[in-house]
């Protein structure tokens, strides 16, 4: 994206769309037909965005997402995702009724978990599938090797519980070393004597990016890629096995140019001392953004196609660049500090190695502050402001809060702040009216579907090419007026009236068209 003087952002994450689903593509290709992905979107996909990058790769044909905790499988469900979502990591007894309500699947290490979870599970009427995660030789999460078997067979005899998965996860698999062979033999051997006891459990998966590229043969029927879906190898041995490329870039413009003499000190402490005259370039950018602290007086920037070194102490919310050699620098001019200018390109490995860290934590660091932009087909498409990522689903009773939320989102959409504060208003007196009513929030929502053989009737197609489906619907709110109603309706336009009526609680299509045909077809069996 060309930076120009009048640039909106102050620094921005540029996510290459294109690029992710062509890494999709080579990671789909590596595995074969015969084994699913799991898209590993946790750290909001390693700073790229985990609802986006979530939404593409399930239509890019991702079975299933991976996430750190249960926040993160919130943040998916309440943004619409409604695919399989995974829990990696053990997770906490205070996060089981979040797991029941937006129906995450955990991971479980321990037969204690497990309990407590099934418990809650029986309390709630509900079901829901867990995988069983494998210590092969990690030392971290999951039931060591020796004792998996027992724990499978304690979950299996959990009257809630549907054991869907199995896993265990590599320690070097970015290498070439025996540990990964051993590890592969310790879940080989789990796996032969949870079939030897008869237990069948559907999805078996250990590879994540490193061992897809080094330990094809190891992929089971699900795989884990992570890192090399956002274009970057776990390894510089790993390059030759496949072509990713960079999803992230990171940029930010020219804010202020100085030339000093030479002598001149700049940043704190002055820890950078000018030689000779040298022009020096402000750009907002700190380790406020996640930009490391450690990188001062050693990174590199991208300006006009040109290296640029990062002098003096980064501060928290700027940094300095030595631009002496580039000629024509503006105001304004386009800065990488990661991602590609013109034939030059900073590499997440090479600041992770100046930074002594690995990729992966400089990824899911940069842009902290910033919005991110998503390209796809060298167009923008879409623009994730930071305020989006920092809500929170259990501040939803925060009224004011929602409401800043809401006029900011429609203010990005519109991208225009007359035009977006005038549809934010107009929306709220349309919504309110005069005064600001709250809407409850809906909770505790239960379907009971059953279904049977129709009654035999005089129609003898409906008796025997028809089945009787019957819904009953349960769920709590806190109503705010004495009067309320409850309707169904046989056509599109009674629906419509139903929702235009501020008074209607609940409304249902039973039948298009068509009359309703027993008395029992919609029944309001008790308000409480």
């Amino acid at each position: 994206m060309p930076h120009k003087k009048n640039q909106k952002y102050r620094s921005w994450v540029e996510v290459d769309l294109d690029n992710f689903i062509a890494n999709l593509k080579e990671i789909k290709r590596l595995i074969g037909a015969k084994a699913d992905f799991m898209m590993t979107v946790k750290a909001d996909a390693y700073g790229h965005g985990a609802i986006e990058i979530s939404n593409i790769a399930l239509k890019c044909g991702a079975r299933m997402l991976g996430v750190a905790n249960a926040d993160e499988g919130v943040q998916l469900r309440i943004s619409g995702i409604e695919a399989p979502v995974v829990i990696l990591g053990p997770s906490t007894t205070a996060e089981i009724e979040q797991i029941i309500k937006y129906n995450l699947i955990p991971s479980v290490s321990d037969l204690s978990f497990a309990k407590k979870l099934n418990n809650a599970l029986i309390k709630s009427h509900h079901k829901r599938p867990l995988h069983i995660e494998v210590d092969t030789g990690m030392g971290r999460g999951g039931a060591m090797h020796t004792e998996a078997v027992k724990l499978v067979l304690d979950l299996s005899g959990l009257s809630n519980i549907i054991l869907e998965g199995i896993f265990s996860h590599f320690a070097s698999s970015e290498k070439m070393v025996s540990h990964n062979s051993t590890q592969w033999k310790c879940f080989s051997d789990v796996l032969a004597e949870i079939e030897s006891r008869g237990i069948y459990i559907p999805i078996r998966h250990i590879n994540n990016s490193g061992a897809i590229l080094n330990y094809p043969e190891y992929k089971l029927n699900m795989v884990r890629p992570g890192i090399m879906a956002y274009g970057i190898y776990p390894s510089p041995e790993n390059e030759s096995k496949a072509g990713l490329l960079p999803v992230m870039s990171f940029k930010t413009g020219i804010v202020l140019l100085k030339d000093f003499p030479a002598g001149h000190g700049i940043g704190y402490n002055s820890t950078f001392v000018t030689s000779r005259p040298t022009r020096i370039a402000t750009i907002p950018v700190g380790y406020g953004d996640g930009y490391p602290f450690i990188l001062s007086n050693q990174s590199t920037a991208l300006i006009h196609g040109q290296r640029a070194p990062i002098v003096g102490r980064i501060s928290m919310d700027m940094c300095t660049v030595d631009v002496t050699h580039i000629s024509n620098c503006k105001i304004g001019d386009e800065v990488v500090l990661l991602g590609q200018q013109e034939k030059e390109c900073v590499s997440a490995n090479e600041i992770a190695a100046k930074a002594q860290t690995i990729s992966y934590e400089i990824l899911c660091a940069l842009g902290k502050r910033a919005p991110r932009v998503f390209l796809q087909k060298g167009k923008h498409k879409t623009v994730e402001p930071r305020l989006k990522r920092i809500f929170v689903p259990e501040e939803e009773r925060s009224l004011s809060r929602i409401d800043n939320i809401i006029r900011h989102c429609l203010l990005a959409r519109a991208r225009n702040e007359e035009l977006g504060n005038a549809i934010y208003y107009e929306m709220f007196e349309t919504l309110f009216g005069n005064r600001d009513r709250r809407l409850e929030l809906r909770s505790g929502f239960r379907y009971d579907i059953r279904i049977a053989k129709m009654p035999k009737t005089k129609d003898v197609v409906l008796s025997k090419d028809y089945l009787h489906v019957g819904m009953h619907v349960q769920y709590k709110k806190t109503l705010r007026d004495n009067i309320f109603m409850i309707g169904c309706a046989s056509s599109h336009s009674q629906l419509n009236a139903l929702f235009k009526d501020p008074r209607c609680e609940y409304r249902w299509l039973l039948n298009d068209g068509g009359n309703l045909s027993g008395k029992r077809d919609f029944t309001v069996e008790r308000v409480r």
